[in-house]
């Protein structure tokens, strides 16, 4: 094999492989899966970002929040394993690890439990935002300047931000204690100007639909958020890029 063909051969092999996401990586991104039946309509959202691996289920129409659970996410060829920090549903079926099998296909995402459940989703279109990750709470700003909190303690609250997407969680990594959720979609232009919808909240159904306008700054990996809560509170609170 001359060196043309040798050149043209690793190209063709790299485009099959680049093409074919079946080898062992779980792309980053949202995937969904809507159900409807004659009373509600029923999301399930996948959220993949860097080995991390958030599932969630909730309602609309009436809302309501079903079910939260993620953690760290390992994959080998088509099977898939996550090492939870949190399961809203603990108290019920006591799992701390999720094991089963993905399959990718261009935008479909076929999901098999190790209990046989199935789930089939597809991945949302993409939406190019200024900034995204995981996210930890890491403190305020008050009239006396910043307040940090220690983010290398059991007790956390992390906030994914994907694809337009955000979700937060407030949970404990050694107990799996669960304080609650809430998640929809935002925007974040170059603007400084940051908005959330939210879709689901587990405390309090009855804020779904709310838009919530906020001001954002970004300095090396904390993000300055600033406005109004959900409840009408005035808070300014700063969150750090989730490293581990």
């Amino acid at each position: 094999m001359n060196a043309m063909k040798l050149f043209l051969h690793l190209l063709l092999v790299s485009v099959f492989f680049n093409a074919n996401p079946l080898s062992g990586q779980w792309v980053n991104g949202v995937y969904e899966k809507t159900e409807k039946n004659d009373t509600s309509t029923q999301t399930s959202r996948l959220m993949i970002k860097d080995a991390y691996f958030i599932l969630t289920t909730f309602n609309a129409a009436p809302a309501s929040f079903n079910n939260t659970l993620g953690g760290i996410l390992t994959t080998e060829g088509k099977n898939f394993k996550v090492n939870l920090e949190f399961n809203s549903a603990i108290a019920k079926d006591s799992l701390k690890t999720l094991k089963g099998t993905f399959q990718l296909k261009g935008n479909s995402c076929i999901v098999v439990f190790d209990n046989g459940k199935k789930l089939e989703l597809e991945k949302v279109t993409k939406d190019i935002q200024n900034f995204e990750g995981a996210f930890l709470m890491a403190g305020r700003v008050t009239d006396q300047g910043e307040s940090r909190r220690r983010i290398d303690v059991p007790r956390i609250t992390m906030k994914m931000l994907l694809d337009g997407y955000f979700q937060w969680i407030a949970f404990n990594r050694e107990t799996f204690e669960f304080s609650g959720t809430g998640g929809g979609r935002y925007i974040a232009d170059n603007t400084g100007a940051y908005i959330e919808q939210i879709e689901f909240f587990s405390k309090n159904s009855a804020r779904v639909g709310a838009k919530l306008p906020f001001k954002y700054n970004i300095k090396g990996n904390d993000w300055f958020h600033q406005g109004n809560s959900s409840a009408g509170e005035p808070m300014h609170e700063i969150w750090t890029k989730r490293i581990n």
